[in-house]
């Protein structure tokens, strides 16, 4: 098999990884009781849009959306097929479901929903322009330099988001799924050199891939100060909805960016790469062998016989 950069990318689950391919998209789940991989698979949504819908900057947006969306679900469905999900009924059995239990299923976790993503909005886009009031409060005219608000702005949403990615690799199921993630990219990386699909070939894989969710994140982050810089109004609450308006545009660069960065190796990818590729020291950890065979499993359901996945 001849080396070659793919567009196949993946996402790591509870004791599992799906992998995304051009026609196919496959998860593969390990039981916690059994210890056997469970394999299922999906037509890669996304495949029949539109041209309009693929156009490039236009893209990213309904990508992004597709992969949050069909990411989720296939999130849910890994909880079941690990078995993490018995344990709980199990803890559960017996037990008649009293009023709060009723209450928090239908009214209260739509209404947590709601609450988590005001206070995404209020930590990531709120406080970062509330902060710089408060410090530029005596000086107006460095207020109004909306070239360094922006960049100040953007540098405090960056270690907001360092700050909450560390944070959660401290919990021990967090980290198990960051093992998962180096499994994803080490069996990417391995298929990219042409090698065959084995533990003891994805094992020595460096577990950094440029094409991922991380780095996604970081190159909207670092777009987003960018873009803010033409955002010149100061009341917070326009301020914040005009940051909103713009996320498409922010989405859709930062598309084309992680896009770039996947299929060419020269000193702008790599340097657009770097912030990712350091996050990723905390987002993906070492995995053991148990996991790379997952990785393995559902990496095979997804690669197209006709060459469809090369950039």
């Amino acid at each position: 098999m001849a080396a070659k950069k793919t567009s196949i990318g993946g996402q790591a689950l509870i004791e599992g990884i799906m992998m995304r391919g051009p026609k196919v998209t496959a998860m593969a789940v390990r039981n916690d009781k059994t210890k056997e991989i469970t394999l299922e698979e999906y037509p890669t949504k996304g495949q029949n849009r539109a041209k309009f819908f693929k156009l490039p900057f236009i893209r990213g947006i309904f990508n992004m959306i597709d992969s949050l969306s069909f990411g989720y679900k296939c999130l849910m469905r890994s909880a079941e097929l690990s078995g993490l999900e018995d344990e709980e009924n199990e803890k559960k059995k017996g037990k008649k479901p009293g009023l709060w239990d009723r209450l928090f299923e239908k009214l209260l976790m739509p209404v947590a929903s709601v609450l988590a993503i005001a206070l995404g909005l209020g930590l990531f886009v709120y406080l970062p322009m509330q902060i710089w009031k408060w410090i530029t409060f005596s000086a107006p005219a460095v207020a109004q330099n909306y070239t360094l608000r922006a960049c100040f702005e953007g540098v405090m949403r960056i270690l907001l988001f360092v700050a909450y990615v560390w944070a959660t690799s401290l919990m021990k199921d967090i980290r198990r799924t960051y093992m998962y993630h180096g499994a994803e990219h080490k069996t990417i990386f391995c298929y990219e050199k042409g090698l065959p699909l084995t533990v003891e070939n994805v094992r020595p894989q460096v577990r950094f891939h440029p094409r991922c969710g991380t780095s996604f994140m970081m190159l909207m982050l670092i777009v987003g100060i960018v873009v803010s810089m033409f955002i010149r109004v100061d009341n917070l609450v326009l301020r914040t909805g005009l940051k909103l308006l713009t996320f498409p545009v922010v989405v859709g660069v930062g598309y084309e960016l992680i896009k770039l960065a996947g299929r060419a190796d020269n000193l702008f990818t790599r340097v657009i790469s770097a912030p990712g590729k350091w996050l990723q020291h905390i987002t993906t950890r070492e995995p053991d062998d148990s996991m790379i065979e997952c990785a393995i499993a559902a990496m095979e359901k997804v690669i197209p016989g006709d060459d469809s996945d090369a950039w």
